[in-house]
Formats: structure tokens, C-alpha cells, sequence
């Protein structure tokens, strides 16, 4: 069981009990939570820490208070979204609900810290705009293209179009070239039938003409 201590609050029991409430605060935690921890570890009871925080030492660190909850959004956000390779490559590790800057555990994570891990962070969105901007750049250079291939297959639609329009034309002269050679030849046909059955005569022996079937 956690001891009860009478003695005064020192400047490092002070100091401990900022820094994980902060902790907490940026991890989502609650500030109880913090307190039971802060209790743990310089021997106090939890309803003691909490006493001290708000009557003493929250008032010191109002700014570092809002600028925590502010982190605990923007971790929140980011926890939802795929993994970011730029905040890889600036030496920040994600782990479920908390963010480490390089060289600050847990414990401590202080001011100082959180300064360097918004300096990377800034970093990271000034590289995340260069991008966007290249991507933004060749966005626009697909769309210019895409733009020339549809402009290419109207046009290619159009001779399409007139191709297929010839086509017909000649389809139909062609047709009726054919009507026109079939009833000729059927008028020729009849014609040497015609002729066929013209009656024939010829001349006998006595000069009379006879008629020939």
C-alpha cells in the first residue's frame, strides 16, 4: 500500500508529477491514472498528487497542458491513418496511443523534447508540401494529356465516321450497278428470244415462199 507523507513537496517530486501528468494527458490517459502513477513512484497517495497538481503545479504549466491535448489530437488523427514513411525517416516511432522523439523515453519526455519532436514534425509537413506540390504538378500533366488523347480519338471517331459513310455509298452504287447489269442482261435475253420467234419463209422450187416452222 502506498505510503502517506506529511513532508513538503520538493522541486523533483514537483517535476515528476508534471511530467507524467503530460505524459498522460498526450497519451489519452486519464489524469488519475497519472496521479496513481506519480503516488508509485515518490511514495505519496494518489488523492495527494492530484491535490498538488491542481492546486499548485498545473498552474505553472498551462501552456504545456493545452499544447499536450493538442498533441493527443493530432495523435489520435494520425493513429487512424495509414502508416506516414516521412515521419519514419525523421526518427519518429509510432507506438499504440504515444509518440517518441529520438533520445526521450517515457519518462523523460519533458518540454525540451516535445519542442525537438515539433521542430521534425514541422519538418515532416514542409517535405509532405513539397510532395504534394509534385503530385499536384503532375496531376495537371496527366490531365493536359489525357485532354490530347480525347481530342485524338474524336478526331479519330470522325474519320471513323466518314469512312463508314463511304462505305455505304459505294455499297449502294455497287447494288444498284448490279440491278442495272442483271435487267439488261434479262432485256437481251428477251430480245434473242424475240427473234427466235419471228416466222421464217423460204422460197420452193416453183418460186413460191414457204413458210418454215
Amino acid at each position: 500500500m502506498t505510503a502517506v507523507r506529511q513532508d513538503a513537496w520538493s522541486t523533483e517530486d514537483d517535476l515528476i508529477l508534471a511530467e507524467v501528468t503530460l505524459r498522460h494527458i498526450r497519451e489519452g490517459s486519464t489524469q488519475l491514472a497519472a496521479f496513481e502513477e506519480v503516488g508509485e513512484k515518490i511514495g505519496r497517495t494518489s488523492a495527494a498528487c492530484g491535490f498538488r497538481w491542481n492546486s499548485c503545479v498545473r498552474k505553472k504549466y498551462e501552456e504545456a497542458i493545452s499544447l499536450a491535448k493538442t498533441q493527443r489530437q493530432k495523435r489520435s488523427y494520425y493513429k487512424k491513418q495509414p502508416a506516414n514513411p516521412m515521419v519514419a525517416g525523421l526518427g519518429l516511432e509510432t507506438e499504440p496511443g504515444y509518440f517518441k522523439v529520438d533520445g526521450a523515453s517515457e519518462e523523460s519526455l519533458s518540454i525540451d523534447a516535445v519542442i525537438r519532436f515539433l521542430r521534425q514534425w514541422k519538418g515532416s509537413l514542409q517535405e509532405n508540401g513539397r510532395q504534394l506540390k509534385m503530385l499536384e504538378k503532375e496531376l495537371r500533366e496527366k490531365e493536359e494529356e489525357l485532354a490530347n488523347l480525347r481530342r485524338v480519338n474524336e478526331q479519330l471517331s470522325k474519320e471513323v465516321s466518314e469512312v463508314q459513310t463511304d462505305y455505304r455509298v459505294v455499297n449502294d452504287d455497287y447494288k444498284a450497278l448490279i440491278q442495272i447489269m442483271d435487267r439488261a442482261r434479262r432485256l437481251a435475253f428477251l430480245t434473242e428470244e424475240e427473234e427466235e420467234l419471228k416466222t421464217r419463209f423460204k422460197m420452193d422450187a416453183n418460186g413460191n415462199l414457204e413458210r418454215i416452222e
